[in-house]
């Protein structure tokens, strides 16, 4: 990130624990205008729990998050809705409302009432013709609701968008319309964006910065494309080795992560990550490693970059 530019949503040390459970264990990571970031990490990695310290359904049990400098728990929600467009993995329009009366729905609850110009201005922004106004949601491709939820999302126009698992659903080639839209939204509205997802082909094909987490714990951060090149901690370069390439033989087999995640309700003393680390040495169940800054990202390991990098070219 610019440090020279004012974070339009940051996250400083955030935590949250439920009872006994650690879902979310220090996480700083910030967006600024023009910028997309990615949350990148598997089911139960934390990064839902961290999404909802930003519109407040739950509250960090320590840190703080801020919107344009402004700690969220001061701002009225009212304020915090408008500076933020959310677009989620699940694409829930109302079936019994026609597309227009789904855009709608906001500024109705809220007592105000959104023209049809207005309407057809957002369906324009998604690359989706006016006449979409009068259908049904289930007259839509999957594509095609997933472009309403993004006009959804622009309605108030927001500095900020978070887009959570965006295009799971979606096959390949609607992925890639749903991927390029959003570039093109983000560079002609000077958007930040915040992307939740486990798929590092999106990330690749799309975020500058990345935060790799597991566990409730950042793995590591850093320059996308430094990170996805030559991973410095183990569990980003399982990932990466898990995954199909075009070049890979047919008869080769993929290298899944081997073991399960820890119990976050007990978790261990030391690394999250050293039940399931081919790298690991004593040190791993001993003690939990802080991120330390190295080879141009952050990372938490207690094996040197030489010892991962190394394996990784072999």
């Amino acid at each position: 990130m610019n440090q020279q530019t004012q974070p339009l949503l940051e996250f400083r040390d955030v935590c949250k624990s439920y009872d006994r459970t650690q879902a979310v264990a220090s996480i700083s990571v910030a967006v600024a205008r023009r910028e997309f970031v990615a949350l990148v990490g598997a089911s139960g990695s934390g990064k839902s729990t961290l999404l909802k310290t930003v519109n407040r359904l739950v509250d960090p049990s320590s840190g703080t998050v801020l919107i344009d400098g402004d700690p969220v728990e001061s701002l009225p929600l009212a304020a915090l809705r408008r500076r933020i467009g959310y677009v989620f993995q699940s694409v829930g329009l109302f079936p019994h409302m026609s597309v227009g009366e789904n855009i709608a729905i906001g500024p109705r609850i809220s007592g105000q009432k959104l023209t049809r110009e207005r309407i057809a201005e957002l369906l324009d922004l998604v690359d989706l013709e006016r006449s979409m106004a009068t259908r049904m949601p289930n007259e839509l491709s999957g594509g095609q609701r997933q472009r309403v939820m993004i006009a959804m999302a622009l309605l108030c126009r927001p500095g900020l968008l978070i887009a959570d698992e965006p295009t799971t659903a979606l096959d390949v080639t609607v992925q890639a319309q749903i991927l390029e839209l959003l570039r093109s939204l983000q560079r002609e509205f000077q958007l930040g964006i915040l992307l939740i997802t486990h798929d590092l082909g999106v990330v690749s094909a799309l975020c500058e910065e990345a935060l790799v987490m597991y566990a409730g714990r950042r793995m590591e951060a850093g320059a996308t494309h430094d990170l996805l090149r030559m991973p410095t901690h183990p569990y980003t370069r399982g990932l990466l080795d898990s995954l199909p390439h075009l070049d890979t033989p047919v008869s080769q087999r993929l290298e899944p992560i081997p073991g399960q995640p820890p119990d976050l309700g007990r978790a261990p003393t030391g690394c999250v990550f050293a039940n399931r680390c081919p790298f690991a040495v004593d040190a791993c169940s001993r003690s939990e490693p802080s991120m330390q800054r190295a080879a141009n990202r952050w990372r938490a390991c207690h094996r040197s970059v030489q010892e991962i990098t190394e394996a990784t070219i072999a």
